[in-house]
């Protein structure tokens, strides 16, 4: 990692000498944070443009900037979308904060009130807010409870899960940002619907360990991010830590990196200059858990991404990734590498893929996407889409905002097709998985997802989230002893065995299984930073092959302070 280091250190020392600008707000916003879903809503409507779904993690101030230029165009707003603006505009934009509209629990020297007394306010809150000489510092709570029960089959089981922490962030020297956060909590009730509802919770240490007498978890993340605009219209930044991050495209989840699998530690470059968004990543995460910690393993991922954006027109990229689990690999560390070729180069011990997509934006409210993707062989057998090395997925959707002249309505569609074998590899160290969880898109191989999502704004306070997804899969044939008796590639634990599978691997081989699910959420966020989400999931299961069916379903409550 010593390569990728120099380069942050020179980019720190070039920028003390020919950057001019200063930024107050360099830390990045969480991307479970709503003002992506409002900033991407504009970008569609054609009020502001580039809204980077590929690598969406920005900081506060490239949100206040969005958010000012969507203030300039108040005329094309709806009254829901004004509110939405006006909502986001507290409490991103530093300029609108005043002791109407913000508080600090603990006594702050900025423009803010104070006091405890403000705790139930519909004011934008802060433990501590601190500013000097333009260093600031703020605190915030983090909480989550959740309420869950299930609906169907059984009424009788139920779930608790909650947690608690706080989360450091600010700017330093007007060009360095960052962040610290810890969450530990814990759950009750039933184990099943406790992993269903909060399946995260499945890849973290203490509760995959299992030792203690409550079943508890923890997050903890953090990072630095230094950033400098040499020249008008260039953007460099360099981040060092950890936090969640998705790299490529995809409404439902990205092939590339959906983020679903733990938060992983990370060097990550950007670059963006004209139509030349660039972004190298290296990061490292762990391998499947073992109770024997000889068996424990570390293992590395590697992105590289280039897209050319043509404003208003489209935007096209070409990205690729390796996993490793054979230590720092230097040719992985260059961020100015082919790394597929460079793995060849490397005696092809890694997982490798690469991937092309693209997004336009010259059709206001409709945007259109694609991804490819190709795991390993690149070069050979794509014209033979039965070749068990034909490890290939695809993606094509929409993104309609305002369908059909519907106010504050958005509408999603995607399908998705990922072949037999993608995401697995021959030494199952490096599989395209951290912690027992895919690294790319949920559903893994052998399987297609048709997705469809309905989000409605009734108000800034009020949002409705309506998504089905069919799926269907072509799972491996196993005895009653667990003993795998024909692989089909629909397993991402279980690669192509040489001499012993059939060279012909065929879409939906095996066992034949569809999945349909319905999720309905609705968001109410009662008073600033207070949210209530009332949710309730139904799934159905068909086992084809055995002519099995199992019905479920499951509500929850969760309340949140929303950070």
């Amino acid at each position: 990692m010593t390569t990728k280091i120099l380069y942050f250190i020179l980019i720190f020392l070039i920028s003390a000498f020919i950057c001019r600008n200063s930024y107050s707000q360099i830390e990045n916003v969480p991307l479970n944070n709503t003002v992506y879903d409002f900033l991407k809503e504009m970008q569609v409507k054609g009020i502001i443009n580039g809204v980077n779904d590929d690598n969406p993690n920005i900081s506060r101030f490239q949100v206040a900037d969005f958010l000012n230029s969507i203030g300039m165009k108040g005329n094309e707003l709806s009254v829901t979308e004004k509110k939405l603006l006006e909502k986001f505009t507290v409490e991103f934009v530093p300029e609108t904060m005043n002791k109407k509209n913000t508080a600090s629990m603990f006594h702050s020297n900025m423009n803010v009130s104070n006091g405890f007394k403000y705790i139930l306010s519909d004011k934008q809150k802060y433990v501590l807010s601190y500013e000097k000489n333009r260093n600031n510092l703020f605190i915030e709570p983090l909480l989550n409870v959740y309420i869950a029960n299930s609906v169907k089959p059984d009424t009788k089981k139920n779930a608790k899960i909650f947690d608690g922490g706080f989360r450091f962030r600010g700017s330093l020297f007007d060009h360095l940002g960052y962040e610290f956060r810890f969450i530990k909590g814990g759950a009750v009730g039933d184990s099943v619907l406790v992993e269903t509802v909060f399946p995260k919770i499945k890849s973290t240490f203490k509760y995959a360990e299992n030792i203690e007498n409550i079943t508890n978890y923890d997050f903890v993340g953090g990072y630095l991010k230094y950033y400098l605009s040499p020249a008008k219209g260039m953007d460099i930044s360099a981040q060092f830590g950890r936090e969640k991050i998705t790299f490529g495209l995809g409404y439902s989840g990205s092939l590339a990196l959906s983020g679903e699998a733990p938060d992983m530690d990370f060097l990550k470059l950007n670059f963006r200059y004209g139509i030349i968004n660039y972004t190298s990543v290296f990061g490292s995460t762990v391998g499947e858990y073992s109770p024997d910690r000889d068996k424990r393993y570390s293992k590395y991922f590697t992105a590289n991404r280039l897209k050319l954006s043509f404003d208003k027109l489209f935007d096209v990229g070409i990205g690729e990734t390796v996993i490793s689990s054979r230590g720092i690999e230097l040719g992985y560390i260059n961020p100015l590498m082919f790394y597929k070729f460079a793995e060849m180069s490397l005696q092809d011990r890694d997982n490798g893929t690469i991937f092309a997509d693209i997004q336009t934006h010259f059709l206001k409210d409709l945007e259109l996407q694609g991804t490819f993707f190709m795991d390993e062989n690149i070069l050979s057998n794509l014209s033979d889409l039965t070749k068990a090395s034909n490890k290939t997925a695809y993606q094509l959707g929409f993104f309609w905002y305002e369908p059909a002249g519907l106010k504050n309505v958005t509408l999603k569609f995607e399908y998705t097709k990922i072949r037999p074998y993608v995401y697995t590899h021959f030494d199952i160290k490096n599989t395209y998985s951290a912690f027992g969880t895919g690294l790319g898109h949920p559903i893994g191989p052998n399987a297609d997802q048709l997705f469809f999502n309905l989000r409605y704004n009734f108000n800034e306070k009020i949002s409705l989230n309506l998504s089905y997804q069919k799926e269907r899969k072509g799972q491996n044939y196993y005895d009653q002893e667990g003993n795998l008796l024909k692989n089909t590639g629909g397993d991402i634990f279980q690669a192509f065995r040489v001499g012993i599978d059939k060279e012909e691997a065929y879409f939906l081989d095996g066992v034949r299984v569809n999945n349909d699910y319905l999720r309905f959420n609705l968001r109410y966020e009662l008073l600033k930073n207070y949210v209530f989400d009332f949710s309730y999931v139904s799934a159905l299961q068909k086992n084809l092959t055995y002519g099995t069916e199992n019905n479920s379903g499951y509500g929850f409550v969760k309340f949140s302070f929303k950070y």
